[in-house]
Parts: C-alpha cells; structure tokens; sequence
C-alpha cells in the first residue's frame, strides 16, 4: 500500500447512496446513467460506482486553484493534437459514470463526443482530493479507473503541500504510485513531456520567488 493511500476496504462502506432532493419521481436505487438525467440541476456533482450514488458539493475555491493550475501547465506542455478539459463525463457502463476533475483527451475524439467519453478516451485522469471526496479519489476511483482501463491516474493532495500521487496502468491494476512533493521539480514522459513544481499548484498569481 503507497502513501497516503487507504485501505482496498474503505471505498466499499464509502459509496453509501445519498437521494437528491427536488424530484418528484425518485429512482429507484441500484442507479443507471439514464437516472443520472433526471436528477435536478443543483451544482452537485453525480457519479455512480457499479449502481451506488455519490454525491458531491461544488468545489472550493482552493480546489478550483489547482485544477486551473494544472490546466494551464499541461495545455501548454500538450501536443496539439490533444486537449485538457474538466469535469467531463466517463461511462464504462450503463452503472458507472465518473466525473474526473480534469482529463486529457484527443482533440478529435472531442469532436465526436457529445455528452459522454468512453475510457478508451482519455489518456490522463486526474482527481484533487478535497475533505468530501477522499475516500473516494484514494480508493473507489484507483479501482474504478485501472477496472476501466484508464492508462494514468494522478491524484493531487492539497493539504500535503500539495503532493502528486501517479499510478500508471500494469495490466487490470495500477503500479505505483510514484509520488512527487511540493519545493521538487516533476519531470515527467507520459501522457507527453511536461516539468512542474506541484507547489505551483496552489502559487498565487502575483507571487514572486
């Protein structure tokens, strides 16, 4: 077991169905993607894990931080010819759907999305772990996503500095994770070339070295 990872346990007695108010229908649990539309437009981020509900409250501000961050520091490392966008949605089946905070997806495979990426899609998925979500982005998604077939998986930690936490795919499971700390420079090959200080994750804008 890595760094700052839980136990294989905890992402089972973590995916507890939460009902979201405002429907006068309510579907009826185990959940599937179809239900997931009828759910109410109210800023919470709805996932499903093999029929098990998560729901998750908007990001914080700090979180919004590094995504953006890191955003920025890959789209300009990337090769044209792919992208990084956020909060997309990814379905294995019609049980599962993700919502990573961030991917990196060929362009021309965006053109030809409309609502949902397959796994086989994305390149990179990346998730930032906030007090809502740990149990999850630690555990149920390192399982989620190497079952997928996802290749690469990085988890970003913020209260850790931040801290970078990388697994890449072996076979149905992932390796790792190697793990990159904030103050050090993360040289890396896959999904291209891109160097970063993860402490620039959470830099503000004016500050000056």
């Amino acid at each position: 077991m890595g760094e700052g990872e839980t136990p294989d346990t905890e992402w089972v007695t973590a995916m507890a169905t939460i009902e979201p108010t405002g429907l006068t229908a309510f579907p009826a649990a185990p959940f599937t993607v179809d239900d997931l539309f009828k759910f109410p437009d109210d800023e919470n981020r709805y996932e499903l894990f093999n029929g098990s509900l998560v729901v998750s409250p908007a990001p914080t501000p700090r979180h919004q931080r590094v995504i953006t961050r890191l955003a920025v520091i890959l789209q300009a490392a990337a090769p044209p010819e792919l992208e990084c966008l956020t909060t997309v949605n990814v379905s294995p089946s019609n049980e599962d759907l993700y919502i990573p905070d961030l991917v990196v997806v060929p362009e021309e495979v965006s053109e030809a999305v409309d609502l949902i990426y397959a796994p086989s899609d994305l390149l990179l998925a990346v998730e930032v772990v906030s007090p809502s979500s740990k149990s999850h982005d630690r555990a149920t998604k390192v399982a989620a996503y190497a079952d997928a077939g996802i290749p690469l998986y990085w988890r970003i930690e913020p209260m850790e500095g931040p801290t970078v936490y990388i697994y890449e795919l072996d076979g149905r499971t992932y390796a790792g994770p190697t793990v990159h700390k904030a103050g050090t420079m993360v040289t890396l090959s896959s999904p291209f070339p891109v160097s970063f200080d993860p402490a620039d994750l959470l830099r503000l804008r004016g500050w000056n070295p």
